[in-house]
């Protein structure tokens, strides 16, 4: 579901931070040269003009959008001296770097601290779309839902592009609209400039279909965007995903390798080793497996909380104990309501399911049609005995029969018991 990977889907999309606010940063560009905007260009800009502020931004919000899609924590140091820099030159009304300082503690997961500096950047420049996105992202992981709501709605007014229509699509399928989200999505793909602007929407479109059940339009609109970006990590994540509910074992094993190989990240590590435990290639599995828990322990050593694929991987392939450990540190941190899903499924496999039913219950408390976050509440409520699980069995499969490689066939196997003993 997407609804687990919101800061990562908008953290690394297009802000802007250009003098005048007018100018994108791509780390996307062509191949032939460096792009205006990439990290060669700006730092060659740089060297002529050392005493530039916004090019400090510039390159400091280019290392936040190369260390989320490359997975390289390095990077967020590099951005975070970058800035500083920007700051240092021009200490005051420096909204560029406030913004991109924003974005640089969303993509750490320190979320009170990019709320922080984008209260900041908004008060500088009351006209910066730009940081009105980094208040929706950062109220959106706090939990502040109808704070979010409002300034993704200033960032529109402000400047209704790729960047603001997505954030915008997302509220409403946070809310369980998914039609008006993904009518907001079209509108964001007809306004995209760029390839990797139309590479974001086509993702998103692809995964709203696929979260909807839909696997053969989430392929088409995966297909479609990788046709014109065939090396995008998170486009053939979302065609494996498709491949994989449509039965194409093969294919979604191809795409899902393809991704890991152009970078590692969790999520993508994840989900194909559950899809080749799903296939019976355990030692396969095994090996992803494995490369989570050294993504893992990196990840503690730098005292960051856990994000939602660690919990959930922890709980189903771990021990539970310690997946009810980050998951309470995560929620403390970010009581986004994938993050209370993650926290109550780690309760119930550690046998805490009347705990795990109150998180259960906060995670759908905004109507978001979660096939995931309802199956969880199934197994929670079953283990308590509570005959509403049904209703939460029926819903999962109802909103996408193929949900999860591993758990939707728990869910239809759970259903028909308690069909069968009705």
């Amino acid at each position: 579901m997407s609804v687990g990977l919101g800061v990562g889907l908008f953290v690394a999309g297009a802000l802007w931070l250009g003098p005048g606010d007018t100018d994108p940063i791509s780390v996307r560009g062509p191949s032939a040269g460096p792009p205006r905007g990439s990290v060669p260009a700006l730092l060659e800009d740089l060297r002529r003009l050392p005493r530039n502020h916004a090019g400090w931004a510039q390159l400091g919000m280019a290392y936040v959008q190369e260390g989320r899609t490359t997975a390289d924590p390095a990077l967020y140091a590099k951005a975070d001296s970058a800035l500083r820099r920007s700051l240092k030159v021009q200490p005051r009304d420096n909204y560029q770097a406030e913004t991109a300082m924003g974005a640089l503690a969303a993509a750490r997961h320190d979320f009170r601290t990019a709320l922080a500096w984008g209260r900041k950047a908004a008060a500088t420049n009351p006209s910066n779309a730009a940081a009105q996105g980094v208040l929706a992202d950062a109220y959106t992981q706090l939990g502040r839902y109808e704070e979010s709501y409002r300034a993704v709605q200033r960032m529109t007014d402000l400047r209704p592009d790729v960047s603001s229509l997505a954030r915008a699509s997302y509220t409403w399928e946070l809310r369980g609209d998914i039609a008006q989200a993904r009518t907001l999505m079209r509108r964001a793909l007809e306004s995209a400039a760029t390839p990797g602007d139309k590479a974001f929407a086509r993702l998103h479109l692809a995964t709203l279909a696929q979260d909807a059940g839909d696997a053969r339009t989430a392929l088409r609109e995966a297909q479609d965007g990788l046709s014109a970006a065939p090396e995008d990590a998170p486009l053939l994540e979302a065609r494996a995903r498709a491949h994989a509910a449509l039965g194409h074992d093969q294919q979604a094993v191809a795409d899902y390798t393809a991704a890991v190989e152009i970078v590692p990240l969790p999520q993508y590590l994840l989900g194909l080793g559950e899809l080749q435990q799903s296939l019976g290639d355990t030692e396969e599995a095994n090996d992803q497996y494995e490369v989570l828990r050294a993504h893992e322990k990196v990840r503690g050593a730098s005292g960051e909380p856990a994000d939602v694929d660690a919990i959930l991987f922890e709980a189903d392939h771990g021990a539970a104990r310690l997946a009810v450990g980050m998951g309470a540190a995560a929620a403390r941190e970010r009581p986004f309501i994938a993050v209370q899903d993650a926290y109550a499924w780690a309760l119930h496999r550690a046998g805490r399911n009347a705990e795990a039913l109150r998180y259960a219950d906060r995670a759908l408390d905004l109507g978001t049609p979660s096939a995931l976050f309802h199956y969880h509440r199934a197994m929670i409520r079953l283990a308590l005995e509570d005959p509403s699980a049904r209703e939460d069995l029926a819903r999962a499969l109802a909103i996408d029969p193929h949900f999860h490689p591993l758990h939707a066939p728990r869910a239809r196997a759970a259903l028909s018991r308690i069909e069968g003993t009705s």
